[in-house]
């Protein structure tokens, strides 16, 4: 099993062996929680110029987090994925085997999840170690949770909720643990970033979010060294007794930062309204990432599989930026199942070239409090030959306990 950094080995063991020493910390430990998470699932991928990949891989999570005691809490969460077919898939170039299949991005790995100690005083949680960490709607900063080994942060991070209707967050970030895996040369970024957010509920439209994020990672990618200032607001609005209309816009500008060598200066925009009725919703939206200098608006922290379409094809935005126009709809179908369909147009944002369109779906429903299972599909059909027809399809079942 991968060990995390001995920075963080050491914390915990301080912070822990003091703790231990107090008699009544007994009872918090007598009284902490055992978490469980096993995801088995499928993934199919058929892409253009390349072999099928088909994977069948088992995530396992048992974690313990003690009970509160004079405000700390402790944390410690093992993760280990298997693979029943290694090799049918390319788990991101790390089985030569596979050389030739397409990617999916869950590698076989045993490591440390999390581990972090957290001490709270009145209505501010001050928490260091590694651990999640998913700010606003996860567009910036996400624990890219679809993937089986989630993206976490060796971090130091602040959350105040003293002042009325406000949640002020702090973050410095030293090293991001990637979903590639410890073994994989992009599976961890060294990291020297800031990330500020301040969000004010007590708007009558609705919720007003700021953020600057200052990243940096030096040693292993430098270019996506950024920062990025940005604002949204968000809500909803009854039309009647049974319908509520809601939306959603945000703006954001991008320069390069810290160690990156790229010179470029760019802006961000995403606006959505829909209707929200008992049986579902119906959404249209829209979203531009912007280009400068042949640079595309970035977006490296971010959980990329929730936005540009399931079939995965802008995780990284085009030189010439992208713009994608989309309608989703929700439903409530019988025997508790429940439907999320989109349809996405893509082009570039410069010259307004059209790249492809997709369409996903997917079918849920849990069985209990602690199973669910889950179809999805996704079909990426390109509109340029710079880009690969892809289909993807996935079968899962997920037990948390």
């Amino acid at each position: 099993m991968h060990a995390p950094p001995r920075h963080l080995v050491a914390l915990f063991a301080v912070f822990t062996g003091s703790l231990l020493a107090a008699d009544s910390f007994g009872d918090a430990l007598e009284q902490g929680t055992v978490s469980l998470n096993a995801r088995l699932r499928s993934e199919g991928v058929q892409q253009t110029s390349l072999r099928a990949a088909d994977a069948i891989t088992l995530r396992t999570r048992l974690g313990f987090t003690t009970a509160p005691w004079q405000g700390l809490k402790a944390m410690v969460e093992a993760e280990n994925i298997l693979a029943g077919n290694g090799d049918r898939y390319s788990q991101a170039g790390l089985n030569p085997a596979a050389t030739g299949r397409a990617v999916v991005a869950d590698p076989e790995t045993s490591e440390i999840n999390q581990v972090l100690l957290a001490y709270t005083s009145g209505k501010t949680t001050a928490t260091l170690g590694r651990q999640r960490l998913v700010l606003d709607n996860a567009r910036f900063i996400g624990d890219v949770g679809w993937r089986q080994n989630m993206q976490t942060f060796d971090a130091f991070v602040v959350q105040d909720k003293t002042l009325d209707k406000t949640t002020l967050t702090y973050g410095y970030l030293d090293q991001i643990n990637r979903v590639f895996g410890d073994d994989h040369p992009q599976g961890k970024w060294p990291s020297d970033s800031h990330v500020l957010n301040a969000s004010y509920t007590g708007f009558a439209a609705g919720t007003f979010t700021g953020y600057a994020y200052l990243l940096d990672f030096a040693k292993t990618a430098a270019a996506n060294s950024c920062a990025t200032y940005g604002a949204s607001f968000a809500g909803t609005q009854p039309l009647s007794a049974d319908v509520k209309f809601a939306y959603r816009a945000e703006l954001a500008t991008q320069s390069d930062y810290g160690s990156s060598a790229l010179n470029y200066a760019t802006t961000y925009a995403a606006v959505s309204a829909g209707l929200v009725v008992q049986p579902g919703t119906l959404t249209l939206g829209y979203e531009q990432l912007g280009s400068d200098n042949k640079v595309g608006f970035k977006t490296p922290l971010a959980t990329l599989h929730a936005f540009n379409g399931w079939a995965d094809l802008f995780l990284a935005t085009p030189a010439a930026g992208l713009q994608e126009t989309s309608v989703r709809a929700t439903a409530n179908l019988p025997e508790n199942i429940a439907l999320t369909a989109s349809y996405s147009r893509f082009e570039t944002d410069v010259g307004r070239a059209k790249l492809g369109k997709e369409f996903d779906v997917q079918l849920s429903r849990k069985f209990g409090k602690s199973v669910t299972g889950l179809l999805k599909f996704a079909n990426f059909r390109r509109d340029s030959l710079t880009l690969p027809n892809v289909q993807k399809i996935w079968m899962q079942v997920e037990f948390v306990y």
